[in-house]
């Protein structure tokens, strides 16, 4: 567990599509958040995302864990869809 902000080295892969409350969310979930970062908060990040980098917020998933967001325009330009499975690797933490 680290609540240090700093270089990180954090890869997954996992489908787009997270549920909140009743909603599919274009969202990817972070495998084990709170137990890595040490917080259920919003965290900011740099990540690629299938090879595309991006610096985002990890949105709290309101059950105990981080999920990224995927916007329509970097689904569009990867060619993914809702339930497509995308290459996430976090590189740093800035909060």
């Amino acid at each position: 567990m680290s609540t240090r902000v700093g270089p990180l080295d954090v890869s997954f892969s996992a489908p787009i599509g997270v549920t909140v409350k009743g909603d599919l969310w274009s969202c990817v979930e972070v495998p084990d958040s709170v137990e890595l970062f040490g917080t259920g908060k919003t965290i900011k990040v740099a990540a690629t995302v299938d090879g595309e980098p991006l610096t985002a917020g990890l949105l709290p998933t309101g059950i105990g864990g981080h999920m990224l967001s995927i916007s329509a325009k970097l689904r569009k330009k990867l060619g993914k869809e809702l339930g497509d499975t995308v290459a996430v690797h976090l590189s740093e933490r800035f909060t």
